[in-house]
């Protein structure tokens, strides 16, 4: 059997979602075979660049107007037209694509290769089973889209949600965001500290998500330059000059620092950590909740991220940080009370869904198996 998951490359958490199912179906399914396509890209390059450029640079440039164009997308009428009459324009490369590959079934992480999959669903081009996985914890209009065979979403709000929009219940499955298998193991903490060369002490993990995003600069300087017995693991994705302002900015400090571009040791990281600073993203999120970690949120993206930050804040696994003053302030009084840090700490695990990406593959399986 073959498996093809097709992803949009607008940030990297389509991707890593993409990469944990296919970790766990080939783990689950011995003999099948899982390939990851970054959809537009294979399609049309240059659309991809002009989609991929113009979403970076309204998020760095002006977050006004891409929180403008987020919402305006969901409203059912102009952006939101515009993006289905184009991915139905390019749907037919998909339908070569799928006609030469021969999969047994196609996920997507993004809206828009499921735009293409559900028009070529209501042409009967393609009969082979069709999932959905929503990587964010709100519900937006592109997704909405009746021509899937299954919809993978966050939480039971998120499903009750679409069928309150005309998705029928009975292809929802509130299976939560697929995060690698090896978030399911723990590692010994202290070691791990002292391989690292830190010490055994409270630590904050600090994030900007694949890219680097969010204030993370100014958050840096504050935790730096406070009087808290804390010590600081900053990971600044592929943004190289940020690692660099922020190895300068350490040098100084009296403080354990450990700055570190992108990694794939996440999942030990979050291991070692007391508390997460983070942009929301949803993939982040969905790891931090595996591994019950409370978060303190900055610089939300706006639209899907700020609807990851109202949900979690609504849940008690977080906090919203709007200035450094209050980062501080929070930091001192969650660092020195471990009931209020146990309880984000429950309220964290208690949101996550550490089996999401086997409970996908095992929907899979029904869906192709019968």
């Amino acid at each position: 059997m073959r498996v093809l998951i097709l992803y949009v490359s607008v940030g990297t958490g389509h991707m890593k979602a993409a990469e944990a199912l296919k970790e766990s179906i080939e783990k689950q399914f011995a003999g099948w075979s899982v390939d990851i396509l970054d959809t537009l890209k294979y399609i049309n390059p240059i659309v991809d660049k002009i989609v991929v450029s113009s979403y970076l640079g309204a998020l760095k440039r002006s977050p006004g107007l891409y929180s403008r164009l987020y919402t305006a997308s969901g409203t059912g009428t102009g952006i939101y037209d515009i993006s289905k009459a184009l991915n139905k324009l390019l749907s037919f490369k998909l339908n070569s694509l799928i006609n030469d590959y021969g999969p047994s079934a196609v996920v997507c992480t993004h809206p828009f290769p499921m735009q293409m999959l559900s028009s070529l669903k209501e042409k009967n081009k393609i009969k082979i089973p069709t999932v959905a996985i929503l990587t964010d914890y709100v519900v937006h209009s592109l997704w909405l889209d009746s021509g899937m065979d299954a919809f993978v979403v966050a939480n039971d709000l998120m499903k009750s949600e679409m069928m309150q929009r005309g998705i029928p219940g009975n292809i929802i499955f509130p299976y939560g965001i697929p995060v690698s298998p090896k978030f399911l193991t723990r590692v010994d903490k202290k070691k791990l500290k002292l391989e690292l060369g830190l010490e055994d002490k409270f630590t904050v993990l600090v994030m900007g998500g694949g890219m680097g995003f969010g204030n993370i600069d100014n958050t840096m300087a504050s935790l730096l330059d406070c009087d808290i017995d804390i010590q600081i693991i900053a990971v600044t994705g592929t943004n190289q000059k940020l690692k660099a302002q922020l190895e300068l900015s350490a040098g100084k400090s009296n403080k354990k620092v450990l700055v570190l571009s992108y990694t794939d040791k996440i999942n030990e990281l979050m291991d070692i950590s007391d508390l997460l600073i983070t942009k929301p993203g949803g993939m982040t999120i969905s790891e931090a909740l595996v591994k019950g970690l409370p978060i303190f949120i900055i610089s939300p993206i706006p639209g899907q991220e700020e609807g990851n930050a109202n949900f979690l804040i609504r849940s008690g696994a977080a906090n919203k940080i709007e200035d450094s003053g209050q980062l501080i302030s929070v930091l001192s009084q969650v660092a020195n009370d471990p009931v209020t840090l146990n309880i984000m700490r429950e309220n964290s695990r208690f949101l996550g869904k550490p089996h999401s990406a086997s409970d996908i593959a095992t929907l899979l399986g029904k869906l192709v198996l019968g």
